[in-house]
């Protein structure tokens, strides 16, 4: 039964969904890292990350400029209740292979704005290699796992849960690390976006792309994502 929190998803933002499920360059989420799913039935929130290389902090605090020119686009949409996490990641201006001690090398970490932390979620690395720009998109459910040990000798990634993020979003941060800029090529923080035009919070359910039957052609699915993503964008700004 639908709860008196959900509201129909706008148009754009459906599109939107809908140009992931059919993108034939999905990534496959790592099993370790989190099960790879389906695009879900609803979302209670949505983030944008605009990426720079001078944002990036090394492990002592330290700015530490990535790649001169890199950038990165990353999109969240989460469903804290099914512990659902859907991404589309873009790098662009990256160079060089990936390196990390982590599961992969492209991650949600907890810290503030010029603050290091640790790594809560790993995403598969966008691809390909010496290729632009470079992409990763899917959906993975918890538990998730990073591969990386914590000060209490568990993993960063044990126990963590989507709600965390939506209860504080500024207080993370995306970033992809490279053999030549290992404390991260690109980095910025989480900043929330609306999904059907009003700011939703944590709480405000969206219905799914799943309800999207009467739209024909990829092609057309796909310009219309663009454009809501770039509404988004000139929203955000705004």
């Amino acid at each position: 039964m639908m709860t008196q929190r959900r509201r129909t998803i706008g148009a754009g933002a459906t599109l939107g969904a809908a140009v992931l499920l059919l993108s034939p360059t999905m990534a496959q989420a790592s099993t370790e890292a989190g099960t790879e799913v389906e695009w879900p039935e609803e979302f209670t929130s949505a983030y944008t990350v605009m990426a720079t290389p001078d944002e990036v902090i090394d492990s002592d605090g330290e700015v530490s400029p990535g790649e001169e020119g890199a950038t990165g686009d990353f999109m969240f949409w989460i469903n804290s209740e099914e512990e659902v996490i859907c991404y589309e990641i873009t790098l662009e201006g990256v160079t060089g292979g990936y390196e990390s001690p982590a599961l992969t090398a492209t991650h949600i970490h907890e810290a503030a704005a010029g603050e290091p932390g640790p790594p809560r979620l790993a995403f598969p690395d966008p691809a390909p290699i010496g290729d632009e720009p470079r992409t990763s998109t899917g959906c993975m459910a918890g538990p998730f796992m990073t591969g990386v040990e914590g000060d209490d000798d568990a993993d960063t990634g044990e126990g963590f849960s989507l709600a965390e993020i939506e209860a504080d979003p500024a207080g993370y941060y995306a970033d992809p690390h490279t053999e030549e800029f290992v404390p991260g090529v690109v980095r910025g923080q989480l900043m929330q976006v609306p999904l059907d035009g009003i700011e939703t919070g944590g709480g405000g359910m969206q219905q799914s792309s799943s309800q999207i039957g009467v739209f024909a052609g990829a092609g057309v699915l796909a310009l219309a994502g663009a454009s809501a993503f770039m509404l988004i964008r000139r929203n955000q700004a705004a």
